[in-house]
């Protein structure tokens, strides 16, 4: 493992993805024991995607006390069918909390008024704050589903319905989600950017070629919403968990 640090971001870099996962996935239990010192219950948002899978299985492996985390996911398509394995919720239910025991699990709903279901989300995210964040950065560098076209660091909102760009949708084809672009939904709910930043601690997990660019960016490009996962560099507590593919272009 290798280290380099840009502005306050920590990014470490590992030689292959079994590694990262392990890595990201022991940073992440050291914060919940250290968090649950204090605390009767813990708020913890976690990230939907391919890039996840090691950490996640990793995850398992742990002595964590899941029965006092109340566990949030950061973004969902809007109209996708409730069983689809894409769904974000289905997502993780599959590879983690069908696995553990949690004090809550709070899924976003694509499938009811979008509106009144941020207000919901929203409501939740006010009444259980973020204490961890752990996510994956997008090939266009978003951070859940905040576009660099509809993110906003000073966003008013905690939970918002946006459009994907097009880059966005590419990726769910790349990523081997959907089989071809006119399967993939043209709108989702997201958290907004400031509600993320708002965790105590942020661990972003993103390997693979793919990804190359978007690590290019947001270690070296001055930090905008064009690039929205260069805030991450603003962060007091944030670690970034990459490979040699995706460190590949620094």
């Amino acid at each position: 493992m290798r280290e380099i640090k840009k502005d306050k971001l920590v990014a470490k870099i590992y030689s292959g993805r079994p590694k990262l996962g392990a890595a990201a996935a022991s940073e992440l239990t050291a914060r919940i024991a250290e968090l649950l010192k204090t605390r009767e219950y813990i708020n913890i948002i976690f990230a939907s995607a391919p890039s996840q899978n090691e950490f996640l299985a990793e995850l398992l492996k742990k002595d964590i006390e899941w029965n006092r985390i109340n566990a949030f996911h950061m973004d969902e398509y809007i109209g996708l069918d409730p069983d689809a394995p894409q769904g974000f919720g289905n997502f993780l239910k599959d590879r983690l909390f069908s696995q553990v025991n949690c004090r809550t699990v709070n899924y976003l709903n694509g499938n009811i008024d979008p509106e009144e279901e941020c207000k919901r989300y929203s409501d939740l995210l006010i009444k259980y704050p973020t204490d961890i964040v752990c996510l994956g950065i997008g090939e266009n560098t978003h951070l859940a589903f905040n576009d660099p076209h509809v993110a906003d660091f000073n966003d008013p909102l905690i939970v918002k319905v946006v459009d994907l760009d097009q880059a966005c949708r590419d990726q769910q084809v790349n990523d081997g989600c959907f089989a071809k672009i006119e399967e993939v939904p043209t709108h989702a709910l997201t958290i907004t950017m400031p509600a993320l930043f708002k965790s105590t601690y942020a661990i972003a997990i993103v390997p693979g070629k793919f990804k190359a660019d978007a690590i290019y960016h947001t270690i070296k490009s001055d930090i905008s919403e064009k690039y929205p996962s260069t805030i991450l560099r603003r962060h007091d507590r944030a670690i970034l968990f990459i490979d040699e593919d995706s460190a590949s272009k620094l």
